[in-house]
């Protein structure tokens, strides 16, 4: 691997931030001072150091967030705080991305990595990964409704894919539900169309689930943190 590729992909910054360190002086080799973007290293047997601090070569993130209301599911954004302006200087990097996107008002579980394959599995509806949500509703649902998310409902002028409708409680009297939503896919604002197609409306959600990954108990909306390798098996284990 060349240096500059090693180095940027160690966080220190682009391709050309990097450049320009090794032309400083302050990247060694194997504790010689290499000032040539190009050299040839080797990650898993070269020591390679930054102002004297020996870097260790990760090449893929994941982080699991939980993703507060008020903030866009993008890297950058002029108007609006997005997901990884959440994120620590330690650990931001260019490359980290959020897989897939959770309305600005949406709370919940989102994956941020900079593995590009594996959110293309997780994202794509041909792999049938279920992303389960938790909705509070504006009406009352029932079995009607169940068939109809069973059978898919026209949105963009094409029915979803099939998706569970689970009734976890109803408020007669407030004339609201507690309902619990598992899609395969990810249309625009796709919860709150569906529900809205039979009639009611969406008025909090949060996303619970991602394939085999739920979201913490005790990860506070906001915060985030890396994937156990347990838990990054049971989201390899969903593609």
């Amino acid at each position: 691997m060349r240096l500059d590729k090693f180095l940027a992909e160690a966080g220190l910054g682009s391709r050309k931030e990097v450049k320009q360190l090794i032309k400083k002086g302050v990247i060694t080799v194997n504790a010689q001072v290499e000032k040539k973007d190009k050299t040839q290293v080797e990650p898993e047997s070269d020591t390679i150091a930054y102002a004297g601090e020996i870097l260790h070569y990760q090449k893929y993130y994941y982080y699991l967030l939980h993703k507060p209301a008020g903030t866009i599911s993008a890297t950058e954004d002029k108007k609006d705080r997005t997901v990884m302006d959440l994120f620590k200087s330690q650990d931001y990097r260019n490359d980290l991305f959020p897989v897939g996107r959770l309305d600005k008002d949406t709370e919940g579980l989102l994956l941020i990595t900079n593995d590009g394959q594996l959110a293309h599995e997780l994202l794509s509806p041909k792999k049938h990964v279920d992303k389960e949500y938790l909705a509070q509703v504006a009406g009352v649902m029932d079995r009607a409704d169940q068939q109809r998310f069973r059978e898919g409902i026209p949105l963009d002028g094409e029915p979803t894919l099939p998706a569970e409708l689970m009734i976890d409680a109803i408020d007669e009297e407030r004339r609201t539900s507690t309902v619990r939503i598992i899609l395969q896919e990810g249309k625009f604002h796709q919860v709150k169309r569906m529900v809205k197609a039979c009639g009611k409306e969406v008025i909090y959600l949060k996303r619970i689930r991602m394939g085999r990954l739920s979201l913490p108990n005790d990860l506070a909306k906001g915060a985030y943190r890396e994937l156990s390798r347990e838990e990054l098996a049971q989201l390899k284990s969903s593609e």
